[in-house]
């Protein structure tokens, strides 16, 4: 069904498996548009895919329907919250939405431009909202958030939290900028946001951390260039079987890159450049605290150029115990090259 701002069409063009289909929303940027863009993703079935042809602007917020992709007509399809709506999310899943507590089944969403319209929208949110499992999102361009760019989240629209897991997903390929708090936020108060890739994205000029992870077990961070930010470039907590590697963090405020570790499954922090050219941030690569038990980290081959001042590597147990493997890092511009505390296992590897 091919819905137009007032008039519809009935035709389902065939594409994807046999029994799914193509449904197009065309917006007129105009008061209508959310509606219409819902009203699209209401009729459609398990399997359809989704296709909006913007400009288009958001009043409500758009739920997104699971077992469906979604995505621009092309890559600048421009979603852009009204003024005066402050919005909780422009998109959202729907179990965030419904408050559902289990995860929403899995969504595809590509290749749009979402501006959040933050300085017209004074106590807005996110941009983005995910509480779907197996969910890829990727080639999005999001800007001017209030809060978050995009939130993947344990928790509902009301603060209901999952009572399954919400694992196996991927974020690719997003430019994110000008968020008031976090640009990629994953917030999990239990431990149901695990083993995800966060890959090949660029974040820039948030008010917050570039990337936080309240929970990274599992999770691949890797390739993404962060910059300009007023937190951490990467704050991840958490790390269980974690990898963050190849990183590209200039200019930030408190940590390059900073995490917490759990006491069970090691972890690798490999190949990362953390360079301060104009931000005032202390310290470059730390590992702050293990949460329990025994924490076992390799840190190698990461290049760290400060602007001389600040601590280089540091490394930190809390009151747990912490084994690192630190090997092959360049540390230059710094007036520590590293800091090693009380009681840390440290050594050079095999």
């Amino acid at each position: 069904m091919v819905l137009v701002a007032g008039a519809t069409v009935g035709m389902f063009a065939a594409a994807g498996p046999a029994g799914a289909a193509r449904a197009t929303a065309t917006c007129t940027n105009s008061n209508g548009d959310a509606a219409l863009i819902q009203s699209v993703i209401n009729g459609s079935a398990d399997g359809d895919e989704i296709v909006i042809d913007g400009p288009c602007m958001i009043n409500s917020t758009i739920t997104l329907r699971g077992n469906r992709s979604y995505r621009g007509d092309s890559p600048s399809t421009l979603l852009k919250q009204g003024n005066g709506r402050n919005l909780d999310a422009v998109l959202a899943s729907d179990s965030w939405v419904d408050n559902d507590a289990f995860t929403g089944e899995p969504i595809a969403l590509r290749d749009l431009t979402i501006d959040a319209n933050a300085a017209n929208n004074p106590t807005s949110g996110d941009a983005v909202v995910i509480r779907s499992w197996r969910t890829t999102v990727e080639g999005l361009a999001i800007r001017n958030a209030r809060a978050h760019g995009l939130r993947i989240t344990n928790a509902s629209r009301n603060g209901t939290t999952l009572t399954n897991t919400m694992v196996n997903g991927n974020v690719r390929n997003l430019f994110v900028e000008d968020s008031g708090q976090h640009g990629i936020y994953v917030q999990d108060s239990g431990n149901a946001v695990t083993d995800w890739n966060l890959t090949d994205n660029w974040i820039a000029s948030s008010g917050g951390d570039a990337i936080k992870l309240e929970n990274s077990a599992g999770w691949t961070v890797e390739r993404n260039h962060v910059y300009g930010v007023g937190g951490s470039g990467i704050n991840a907590s958490r790390l269980f079987a974690t990898s963050i590697s190849d990183n590209y963090v200039e200019d930030f405020a408190t940590h390059g890159i900073g995490v917490t570790v759990q006491g069970d499954a090691a972890s690798t922090i490999v190949g990362n450049r953390v360079f301060q050219f104009s931000g005032a941030g202390t310290t470059y690569l730390a590992i702050k605290q293990v949460n329990y038990g025994t924490g076992h980290v390799a840190v190698t081959g990461n290049a760290v150029r400060g602007n001389g001042s600040g601590i280089g590597l540091s490394y930190q147990r809390g009151g747990n115990q912490l084994t690192v493997t630190s090997a092959g890092n360049a540390v230059t511009g710094v007036t520590t090259q590293r800091s090693v505390g009380a009681g840390v296992n440290l050594s050079a590897g095999l």
